[in-house]
This record gives C-alpha cells, structure tokens and sequence, in this order.
C-alpha cells in the first residue's frame, strides 16, 4: 500500500533506537538510568484528582463544546490575567488536547503550502514534523552556544523570506533549559512586527523557572505584540498532567476560530473530565507546583554541578524546563568514538545510562538529560557517566 506524501517527509525520532534498547535491557534485568523522561516524576496533584472523580460520579461524562468548556476557558481567561496581565476574551481562547495538539492545529489553519517558519535550533523534535504535515517549509536557525543557544534579532533578520508566515519562540526551551530576558524578547518582536511575522510562543514550562529573572511572555510587551503573538501552553509540565492532555491556545479571533472549527472535525473534544481536572489545577492551590519547582531547582544544582566536572563535558546552565543539554563533543572525542549517537549507545550498553543525543534537536554534538528523576538516582547516572569517559580515554 503506499502512504500519502505527507507521512512520507517525516522524520523517524531519534530516540528511539536508544528508548528501544534501554527496554531491551531493563527485560533482561539490568539496573537502566534513563534521563529521557519529558514529564515530571511527581503524580498530579490530591485536589485536581478529586475534582476529575466528582466530574465523573456527577456524569460530566458527555460531549463538550470543541473549543472547550466555558467553565475552563474563563480558568484560563484568568489565569492569563494573573500571570502575564493579559485579557483575552473567551472566543480568543480553545482548549486542545494537549500543548503539542495546539501546535498542530494551528500549523494547519495557518500554513499554506511552501509558507515557511523559522525554527532556531536546538529545537524540539515535533515542532519541523507538525510544519512538515502542513505542507509548510521549517528554515532552521543555529541558535549559538555562545549566545546560550538564544536566536538574536540579525539572525531572525538574515532568515525572513517573502515566505515566512511565522517563528517560534519556546521560552522556557525543549531541550536547552534557557529562557529568554524581557530585551530580547522585545527586541525579537520589533523584528517581528516589522516583516508582519506570527510569533508562536511556546511556554509549556512557564512554571518552571529558577532564577530571580520572571518569565516574560513576548506577548506582554505591548498591544502590537500581543495581536502579533499566539501563546501555546497547558498543564502537563506545571500540574504534573502529562497524561491528562489538556492544553490551550490565546491570540488573534480569526485564528483560534479556524482551529476550533478544524477541532470539530477531527478530535470532537478535548477529554471532559480532563477539561475539569485542568480546571482545578488553576483555580486550586498552587503550593504543589511550588513543592515541584523548588525540587527540581535543587536536582538542577546538584546534577549541573556533578555533570561539569566530568572531562570533556561543557554545558550552559539552564533557568527552566527539566532538562540539561551539555555539549559532550570533546568527550567523545577524547573517547576515541565519532559521533555522539555513537558515543550515547555504548554508554546505555556499558553503564545503563540512557541519555537522548543532541542531533534529534538539531545540535549533534549534544545530549539531553532530564532531571525528572530522584537524587539518589541522577547522583548514580553521574558517577557512571564519569566512570564510563575516564574508562574510555
């Protein structure tokens, strides 16, 4: 049978090799560290589950609007309001099975065929496939080390095209853990605005932040912007609802109309007891994700500080999301291997340490470590981390 063109141009993840052998091995019963994790490690939340449970004896049980229910959309009206001091009506709002069902939907009211969107890298893997299915054109911009892998305006400059509908901006990052400061983002949007360039900003871990720096969202920054600016984000990483699925789009009216009507025809709804349970997680208490914070605050110290002192490893520390992204180019290197794919799998068959290479996310010559794990087990992946480079040099 053949497959329509569209599936065609993707782009196997490239993690999955690794993701199947550190199973293989866990069956066989090795001890397997894996750092891949894209959730935390804490369950969700007592008062968003008894809200999910009551929603369910009630009978919440049917069909919902498309879009989502009023009752959730006036939760997120809020919540946009409190965090960020942005009003949006409720028609600028849908609610969508998760942040990454945003992205794609909106992908595909936005994109024609050839429109093109800049995606700096290192990038999250799904955002060049969702542009791909879309029929649109990714233009990757190498985002530089130096620079704490942050796109700067002549680089956002240098890559507009008659072609460019759109950027990306994921502040908190997937993978590097970088945020953008206010400036930037200002002055990224001035470029922005100039092209008449849709930004899409991606703040899934908005929440999770350490530093004294606020997050900023590019939207905040003036009434031009904010018309200019479509937010994606949800609960999964803030409430620890990975698996519940429920994420949200803000911005422009035309919009958020396209892509609830293509909602309507493709998903109905997003899950109704999910849309309660998200419900809860903004209007009830925030200390849960203020305990979930501060302990992946402390996982971060202690992981970049084991992780930096191992030969050959560099890395720019992160301010947010999970994740650490160290270059590793000089360890594999010194570790007599070619590449860091290759460097990562004889490090999952000889010290059971599953770590997630760099080239996936655009950057080949690092790797992504989630910190989503306890202590005692991100301590142990660092010793044999360090065990397996100076075995190996």
């Amino acid at each position: 049978m053949e497959l329509a063109n569209r599936v065609q141009t993707l782009t196997p993840s490239s993690t999955l090799a690794i993701t199947a052998k550190a199973k293989e091995l866990r069956q066989a019963g090795h001890d397997v560290i894996g750092l891949g994790a894209g959730e935390p490690d804490f369950n969700t939340p007592e008062h968003i589950l008894e809200a999910a449970s009551k929603a369910m004896y009630e009978g919440f049980t049917k069909y919902t609007p498309a879009g989502g229910t009023i009752e959730l959309k006036q939760a997120i009206q809020k919540k946009m309001q409190q965090d960020q001091g942005l009003d949006y009506d409720l028609d600028q709002i849908i609610v969508t099975i998760g942040a990454k069902h945003a992205l794609y939907t909106l992908f595909q009211v936005l994109l024609n065929k050839e429109d093109e969107v800049i995606v700096p890298a290192p990038y999250w893997v799904s955002y060049p496939e969702q542009i791909k299915l879309a029929e649109g054109k990714p233009v990757f911009v190498d985002a530089q080390e130096e620079n704490e892998f942050k796109l700067t305006p002549e680089q956002l400059e240098n890559a507009i095209t008659e072609k460019t509908k759109a950027v990306i901006i994921n502040s908190p990052s997937n993978p590097t853990g970088v945020m953008y400061e206010k400036e930037e983002l200002e002055a990224l949007g001035e470029v922005c605005l100039k092209h008449n360039i849709l930004i899409v900003s991606d703040e899934i871990y908005e929440k999770l932040t350490y530093t004294a720096t606020k997050h900023v969202s590019v939207a905040e920054l003036s009434p031009k912007l904010k018309e200019q600016t479509v937010i994606i984000n949800g609960v999964s990483k803030s409430h620890s609802m990975t698996g519940w699925r429920i994420g949200y789009a803000v911005g422009n009216k035309q919009l958020i109309k396209a892509m609830s009507n293509l909602a309507s025809h493709s998903t109905s709804n997003p899950t109704s007891i999910a849309q309660v349970a998200a419900e809860a997680a903004y209007s009830g208490s925030q200390t849960p994700v203020t305990d979930m914070r501060e302990a992946f605050s402390e996982r971060l110290e202690k992981l970049y500080e084991w992780l930096v002192a191992i030969p050959g490893i560099e890395c720019v520390k992160p301010k947010g999301a999970f994740y650490l992204f160290p270059n590793v180019k000089k360890a594999v290197e010194m570790n007599g291997f070619d590449t860091v794919d290759e460097w990562v799998t004889a490090l999952l068959e000889e010290e059971k340490v599953a770590l997630v290479p760099g080239s996936g996310f655009g950057a080949p010559n690092n790797v992504r470590l989630s910190y989503a794990i306890s202590l005692e087990q991100l301590e142990e992946a660092a010793n044999r981390i360090k065990r397996f480079v100076e075995n190996h040099q």
